[in-house]
């Protein structure tokens, strides 16, 4: 399905850089992070647990959006989402700038 591109531009997409990642107790995959986007920070619950380890995730610089719904689950408030891949053998990464850009830096 093709959308406009007005309607991509509704997306806020940015870089942020995670500052602390947790798993969430009782669950199994899910992640809490803690993401610095330079003029504010907020959290997000990520099902990664399968493929990185927490501590693994804290210093990188990921892509996020940030005007989705935000939702809680298993107690923790989502206010992002991490963006990552899959492909069709189930390995996930996360998206990642190929070069260091400031967080909060808009992707268009």
């Amino acid at each position: 399905m093709e959308i406009p591109f007005e309607e991509f531009q509704k997306l806020d997409l940015r870089i942020g850089k995670i500052t602390e990642a947790n798993q969430i107790s009782g669950s199994r995959n899910l992640i809490r992070i803690m993401v610095d986007f330079g003029a504010e920070e907020r959290q997000a619950v990520a099902g990664l647990l399968q493929w990185y380890k927490p501590e693994d995730l804290v210093g990188k610089k990921c892509v996020f959006i940030l005007n989705l719904k935000r939702r809680t689950v298993m107690g923790v408030e989502s206010q992002c989402m991490i963006l990552a891949a899959e492909d069709d053998k189930g390995n996930v990464a996360v998206l990642q700038p190929e070069k260091d850009i400031a967080e909060g830096s808009r992707i268009h």
